[in-house]
């Protein structure tokens, strides 16, 4: 018993500290990417020169100095302005700084974007659009779960039956993502037959009544949500059905059958059971990703979520608002592989062995 206990905090050990070391090489290739290898410092200072210049040429109390004299105070203005912003050390070192502070969740301020009350916290900018996300692809990742897992394992159960060979016939849908799909369903519902809105997260202005302020809500996740059922509801249950399939013509079920069990237990038994945990592991990577926001879905809504802060970042080149967004995926990404692997240990009598 204590050498079992040993094996399985030497492998929870082990485990925890690839993960930690996976997330540290992450984040700090995503500060390179951010940055551009320092590429962001040059823009930075060109917007910083140019602001400057603009102030001092504008402000009536410079107006009567020589050109040359105007030329020493931009600059000495210009250096004050690149010493406050840290720019002064080569971006390399810089880096370092930055994945320090990144792993410790001081994500800084943001150089253009702005939450909603003005704050330019990353923090505060991110945790803004964070629930707009998490309610949009929370919901639509559950529903593609329970719809892909019982209408697989429906499918199973009816093998080469018409609604098998429907969802066989229609899994190619998914060759095209779910945004495509939602094109077209904004100009049917919203712009031809006008019965949904064509994006956002609720209409203009927002219901002052919670009820109503909530059926604008859901109103308005309707399209996002059926684009993404049309593009992956028929693969995934493909996936699914195809998985039970494989499972269900093991020896030890087949043997369950000769028993005469009845085929609810089976199914249940020795079907459900060993599949769920890959399943659930399936489920609870895509639950995490999705958390990130879908960009282009997000940006064919107008869905205010992290998707869209993304696009938004991308193009401004604000570094620490891409940054703030991969380090807390990064986070929830390793916490979520961590807890699995260890509830993998706890229940699976194989891994239990592999580890003593």
């Amino acid at each position: 018993m204590k050498r079992e206990a040993y094996g399985f905090l030497k492998y929870s050990l082990k485990r925890g500290i690839s993960l930690i070391v996976v997330v540290v090489i992450a984040v700090y290739i995503t500060i390179l990417i951010a940055n551009m290898g320092g590429y962001v410092d040059n823009i930075i200072k060109s917007e910083v020169r140019f602001r400057i210049g603009v102030q001092v040429n504008q402000n009536p109390a410079y107006k009567g100095l020589p050109p040359r004299e105007k030329g020493k105070l931009i600059e000495k203005l210009y250096q004050q302005e690149i010493k406050r912003l840290g720019l002064d050390t080569p971006f390399i070192f810089r880096s370092y700084k930055y994945l320090a502070q990144a792993l410790t969740l001081d994500l800084g301020r943001a150089l253009y974007l702005t939450s909603d009350t003005g704050s330019r916290s990353v923090k505060m900018i991110i945790l803004e659009r964070l629930p707009a996300t998490m309610l949009l692809f929370t919901t639509v990742n559950l529903i593609l779960f329970f719809i892909s897992l019982f209408a697989g394992l429906y499918a199973s159960r009816k093998y080469e039956s018409k609604i098998d060979k429907l969802i066989v016939g229609l899994s190619p849908l998914s060759s095209i993502p779910g945004w495509f799909y939602g094109i077209f369903l904004i100009i049917i519902f919203a712009s031809v037959l006008r019965v949904l809105p064509y994006g956002g997260l609720v209409d203009a202005p927002p219901p002052t009544n919670m009820l109503d302020y909530a059926i604008s809500v859901l109103r308005h996740m309707i399209l996002p949500i059926l684009s993404w059922l049309i593009g992956y509801a028929f693969i995934q249950t493909y996936v699914r059905r195809t998985f039970f399939l494989m499972f269900s013509s093991e020896d030890y079920v087949e043997m369950a059958r000769a028993k005469g069990l009845p085929p609810r237990m089976i199914e249940r038994r020795y079907i459900l059971r060993p599949t769920l945990p890959p399943i659930m592991t399936d489920f609870a990577l895509t639950l995490i990703s999705s958390w990130m926001g879908a960009i282009i879905t997000e940006r064919v809504f107008n869905w205010p979520g992290i998707g869209t802060l993304f696009y938004m970042a991308a193009n401004m080149f604000d570094s620490p608002v891409i940054i703030g967004e991969v380090v807390i995926y990064a986070y929830l990404l390793a916490i979520t592989v961590f807890v699995l692997d260890i509830v993998y240990a706890i229940v699976d009598p194989r891994i239990r062995l592999g580890i003593t």
